[in-house]
């Protein structure tokens, strides 16, 4: 099924060229349908890549998705015009009287600062106390993740010793969840972060069962069932490319990374990617809208929350 959006957004061409149902708003308005609302707080510095990563995954569902990107007041976006944000995105303070079925977040690159210093860290605080009255299910990707289990569970992030880059091996092991529906017993997705968080410290919180696992990476997926959130400590999101562009960023910078694990064939940075998680992805993000949001969410969005 479609996913419904502003026709005038520049990522529409490109999902159109990859053969993506693209439902213009003038059409979806003149159906009697009622359409999944997913609100996506994207605070990655490229806002266009980002927005066609995740709505390839929204739209692989029979599903019909309208997605809602927000913008957070209280942060300086250095790397999208203020005429896009204008355009494309709504502000937190905007739509904190509406009510929505889903809600995705974004990791950012602030891993290495503390919670507190983060300059959006407290209006980040508030949407996340805000969505127990407003969003059906919350998904929560890489440092969003970590964010969320130490600010609702207290949890703490840890520095790793060197950069986490690259595809790793996971296995699924708690199969009774409808979340890992269909998951082969060992699956790849894709890191890359400079911290992580100790199995041993979500273990003490009973409300949180661990989904899927690896033994280089760590905990992937995290899952409150009573709250309907689920944190990926990855980013199953990624494009083919996207660790190919961090690792060149990273060496403009002077910065030396690692090749990304397990990423570039025979582990030379001048081949093609192997994209090795998009099955994964794909059925990770169908089955969150589905059994996370569809199944559970009220016909009526007004009885959010309720």
């Amino acid at each position: 099924m479609p996913i419904r959006i502003n026709e005038q957004m520049p990522v529409v061409r490109k999902l159109e060229a990859e053969q993506i149902f693209v439902m213009h708003e003038s059409r979806a308005a003149s159906q009697d349908i009622r359409e999944l609302e997913i609100a996506v707080l994207n605070i990655m510095p490229d806002k266009e890549d980002t927005e066609l990563q995740l709505l390839r995954l929204l739209s692989n569902t029979p599903l019909q998705v309208r997605p809602t990107f927000l913008r957070l007041d209280s942060h300086l976006y250095k790397h999208v015009t203020e005429d896009y944000l204008q355009k494309y995105y709504h502000s937190f303070s905007s739509v904190k009287d509406r009510r929505f079925d889903g809600l995705i977040i974004t990791g950012a690159p602030v891993e290495t600062l503390p919670f507190e210093e983060v300059d959006y860290w407290q209006e980040l605080v508030e949407l996340m106390e805000w969505t127990d009255q407003h969003v059906t299910a919350v998904l929560h990707l890489c440092w969003s993740a970590q964010a969320g289990l130490y600010h609702h569970y207290g949890i703490q992030k840890h520095l790793l010793p060197t950069k986490l880059s690259g595809v790793y091996s996971h296995r699924t092991i708690y199969r009774e969840e409808p979340l890992t529906r269909g998951f082969n017993d060992v699956f790849h997705a894709p890191h890359s972060r400079y911290t992580g968080i100790l199995k041993e410290e979500v273990q003490r919180h009973r409300e949180l069962d661990i989904l899927a696992e690896s033994d280089v990476a760590g905990i992937y997926l995290i899952h409150d069932r009573e709250k309907h959130r689920l944190f990926v400590t990855g980013h199953p999101e990624y494009s083919r490319a996207t660790l190919a562009r961090e690792y060149t960023r990273d060496l403009a910078k002077g910065i030396h990374p690692a090749v990304p694990v397990r990423y570039f064939p025979n582990d030379n940075p001048a081949g093609i990617p192997l994209f090795q998680w998009k099955a994964h992805a794909n059925l990770l993000f169908t089955n969150w809208l589905n059994y996370e949001v569809y199944q559970i969410t009220p016909y009526h969005l007004s009885d959010v929350g309720k």
